[in-house]
């Protein structure tokens, strides 16, 4: 597993991550959850990401259980806040109240004393920049992180956070969280060239467009058992890739592949991480199956050729 430096700080994060969105505290059970964290560790693997608001704190307390007995000082445990835990006004956004008492229930429910890196879910245009920052800043300078980030924001506002954080003398943002796959491509058009200006590495969600990309969920048919597609949560959020037109085009990428002598989980997770602006893909894995093939697929290289002709079979 190779490491890539997240943006220009000097952490060093596997160019896979293992998510829990949708899978830890729901799809999987404790002991599956435990068994996949650790054979991500063992394959090298460092980034583990989750978030408060997954099922309502449910991801973080089993991720935490996952990784009671590894090294501490060897993880790189990433938890982000800003949607509701709750129906009080203030326990959402990214007030100072809410950054500093969110993270107290991240810290406590992944059994931790710190995070490595802390993320803001999605920018707040109720609260004004320079408190998060501060907030942030004061987290840091208190040990409860070590580095922040945000997670799916525009290009203006990323590059609005990192210059006034320089010009205030604060820890500035080192990571963005956006969704990035052959389906959604938007990101190569502002985002990717703001953060590489502004020093923040990219750490990409659904790089196989919730396994759409594997080709696995067929044309015309059924989608597979216990797949993503058949239960509740997942299917609201897999439905935007599940069209016709999308399912044939993850079989065009399937034969794509075999020409090359590669899978299609690999082509897609590989042209994610052709670009070295993306520091690492996440993948919401449901058995050791699924990461090993994620993991197999981030081992190939291809010729910068056959990414181009990848990007025209999926135009921008």
């Amino acid at each position: 597993m190779q490491l890539r430096n997240l943006g220009r700080s000097g952490l060093k994060v596997s160019q896979i991550g293992l998510g829990s969105w949708l899978t830890f505290g729901a799809a999987l059970d404790a002991q599956l959850a435990l068994r996949l964290v650790h054979e991500a560790f063992d394959s090298g693997i460092n980034l583990f990401d989750t978030a408060d608001v997954y099922f309502a704190g449910e991801g973080e307390r089993v991720l935490g259980e996952a990784i009671r007995e590894l090294p501490r000082h060897r993880l790189v445990l990433a938890s982000k806040c800003f949607f509701p835990m709750s129906d009080d006004p203030n326990d959402r956004g990214l007030s100072r109240k809410h950054v500093l008492e969110s993270i107290d229930g991240s810290l406590r429910r992944l059994c931790t004393d710190y995070l490595d890196i802390y993320q803001c879910h999605r920018s707040d245009p109720a609260t004004p920049l320079l408190e998060t920052a501060m907030a942030m800043d004061d987290l840091i300078r208190r040990g409860k992180l070590l580095y922040w980030g945000v997670s799916q924001w525009p290009a203006e506002r990323i590059t609005e956070i990192v210059t006034l954080c320089r010009s205030e003398r604060l820890h500035a943002p080192i990571s963005n969280q956006p969704l990035y796959n052959l389906f959604e491509r938007g990101i190569e058009r502002d985002v990717l060239p703001a953060g590489e200006s502004a020093g923040i590495g990219q750490l990409v969600y659904s790089p196989l467009a919730h396994g759409v990309l594997s080709g696995k969920y067929l044309p015309g048919l059924p989608p597979p058992k216990d797949s993503r597609a058949t239960d509740e949560k997942g299917k609201q959020f897999i439905s935007r890739y599940s069209t016709p037109e999308r399912l044939q085009k993850a079989q065009e990428l399937v034969l794509f592949a075999a020409q090359h002598g590669a899978t299609a989980v690999g082509m897609a997770l590989g042209f994610c991480l052709r670009d070295p602006r993306v520091t690492s893909v996440l993948v919401g894995a449901r058995s050791g199956k699924q990461l090993q093939q994620s993991i197999d697929g981030a081992l190939q290289s291809n010729p910068p050729e056959v990414w181009q002709r990848l990007a025209e079979l999926f135009p921008a």
